[in-house]
C-alpha cells in the first residue's frame, strides 16, 4: 500500500466576508497543516462553532479556501490541488476519489431510493445493462445492510424519515470505494442499530486503506472509529 497521504492540508486558512456588515472578516480556521494517509481516520474534536464541518467543506471545495494548499492523491495517482483545480477537475475527483456524507441528502425529487444509491455505480456502468443490474443488486444490499424496508425502494427518499433519508445518504456515499471519504456527522439522527452498523462500515473502510476525516456528534462512534484525533481549536484563527 502507498503510505503517502492522501490528503495533505498545509497553511489553511479560511475567512468569511460579512458583505451586509461593511465586508467585515470573519477568521474561522488559520494555519491548518494536516496530513491523513491511507487506513486512518481522523476524527475531528472540538465545541460547535469551531470550523470543523467548514474544513470538510474546504477540502470538498464546496467551500473556498482563503490561504494555502489542499492536495488530493486521485486514483491515477495525480496530485490535485483543489484550491487550484478546474472545476472539470473537481467533479472527476469528486466522482472517483472523494467521498462526502454530508448531514443532508440532497436528491431530484422524483428518483427511487434504489436507484439513488445505485447511482454512483451506475454513472461508470455507462449503458451496459449488466453492469446497470450488478449496480442495483449492489444498492439492494446496502440498504438490507442499513436497514431500509423493502417497501420504501422504489419510492423516492424526499418522503422518507430523517433517519431514513441518513441511510440512503450513507449508501449512495459508501457504495462506491474511495480512497478519501469525508464524514460530516453521519449517525446524528440514527438509533443505535444503524448506528453501530455504520461505525462497521467505517471500520471497513479504513481496512481497505481509505483515508478517512469525520464530525461525530456521539463521543461513543468517535471512539470507537478514530485511529487519530485533532482538535480544531488548536488551529489559529478558530474562534474561542
Amino acid at each position: 500500500m502507498n503510505n503517502s497521504p492522501i490528503l495533505q492540508m498545509k497553511g489553511v486558512a479560511k475567512r468569511f466576508t460579512l458583505h451586509h456588515q461593511n465586508g467585515i472578516e470573519l477568521p474561522v480556521l488559520g494555519d491548518v497543516d494536516l496530513a491523513v494517509r491511507p487506513g486512518e481516520c481522523v476524527v475531528l474534536d472540538g465545541p460547535s462553532g469551531m470550523g470543523k464541518s467548514t474544513l470538510l467543506k474546504m477540502v470538498y471545495a464546496n467551500y473556498r479556501a482563503s490561504e494555502g494548499s489542499i492536495t488530493v492523491r486521485s486514483v491515477s495517482g495525480a496530485l490535485v490541488d483543489v484550491t487550484q483545480a478546474t472545476p472539470r477537475a473537481l467533479v472527476q475527483l469528486r466522482r472517483d476519489t472523494i467521498g462526502y456524507v454530508s448531514q443532508f441528502l440532497r436528491v431530484i425529487p422524483r428518483v427511487s431510493a434504489l436507484d439513488v444509491v445505485a447511482e454512483p455505480l451506475a454513472e461508470d456502468a455507462a449503458g451496459d445493462r449488466t453492469a446497470l443490474e450488478a449496480a442495483r443488486e449492489q444498492a439492494r444490499q446496502w440498504l438490507v445492510r442499513l436497514r431500509i424496508p423493502e417497501r420504501l425502494w422504489h419510492l423516492p427518499p424526499a418522503t422518507f424519515s430523517g433517519g431514513e433519508q441518513q441511510r440512503i445518504n450513507i449508501a449512495r456515499n459508501m457504495i462506491k470505494p474511495k480512497p478519501l471519504l469525508l464524514l460530516d456527522e453521519p449517525t446524528a439522527s440514527l438509533d443505535a442499530a444503524n448506528t453501530e452498523t455504520v461505525i462497521s462500515l467505517i471500520r471497513e473502510a479504513v481496512e481497505r486503506g481509505a483515508a478517512l476525516v469525520g464530525i461525530f456528534h456521539d463521543a461513543h462512534v468517535g471512539a470507537a472509529v478514530a485511529t487519530r484525533r485533532v482538535n480544531v481549536g488548536d488551529f489559529r484563527g478558530a474562534p474561542a
